[in-house]
């Protein structure tokens, strides 16, 4: 990659396309979105080829800190977004021809559920632990990937798992109160979804 070569680029997208874009779906919570953050990673990956280490060493968290960086720029976009399309005229309805991807929509919704969560934890916060727990990315890793101490990675992941245990209390004292309001026999000892997603495993995939 350090002397131009195209083919080992080619076999980077290969090996990573598909874990940028699984690391941007969850830091914007849009597909379409996180189509472009995956573009623009390897854009800027290429452009900045001359920063790979040239002893060599694993790529993954140097594309997951350019993804990173990407998303955080979609989400500082969002709202100069929606105050210009709230200035402008109602658009006429029309119907939508579309057929609709059933898997497409499941897709939807469990990013919806994962924004959901993700919004309630600070932005350092939400990028560890889309790192370190999503990811798969150790300690050091996810440092190098976002430029900070590895002291820092650990107390922010410490403080986005305590968050989200009390998150998944909040929500599963929502749905045991909803249960008691249900009739006899009417989702018996199911739980939310959303509830089930935030009780995340205490020690995920960092060390």
């Amino acid at each position: 990659m350090r002397t131009d070569d195209r083919e080992a680029f080619a076999d980077l997208y290969d090996r990573y396309a598909r874990t940028v874009y699984q690391h941007a779906c969850r830091l914007t919570g849009d597909l379409s979105a996180a189509e472009d953050v995956m573009s623009e990673t390897f854009l800027v990956a290429w452009r900045t080829r001359e920063q790979v280490d040239p002893e060599g060493g694993p790529l993954g968290p140097w594309l997951l800190g350019i993804a990173t960086n990407r998303a955080r720029n979609h989400r500082r976009g969002i709202g100069r977004r929606l105050a210009f399309l709230a200035r402008q005229p109602k658009p006429k309805e029309t119907e939508d021809f579309a057929e609709a991807s059933a898997e497409r929509l499941d897709h939807q919704r469990e990013l919806a559920a994962v924004r959901e969560v993700l919004d309630r934890l600070r932005q350092p916060e939400r990028e560890v632990l889309a790192l370190c727990v999503w990811a798969g990315l150790d300690y050091a890793q996810a440092a190098a990937a976002l430029d900070i101490p590895v002291g820092t990675v650990r107390s922010r992941l410490s403080r986005a798992r305590a968050r989200l245990r009390s998150l998944a209390g909040e929500r599963l004292a929502e749905d045991r109160h909803s249960e008691g309001r249900r009739e006899p026999g009417a989702g018996r000892g199911e739980i939310g979804g959303r509830a089930a997603f935030v009780a995340l495993p205490n020690e995920g995939g960092s060390r």
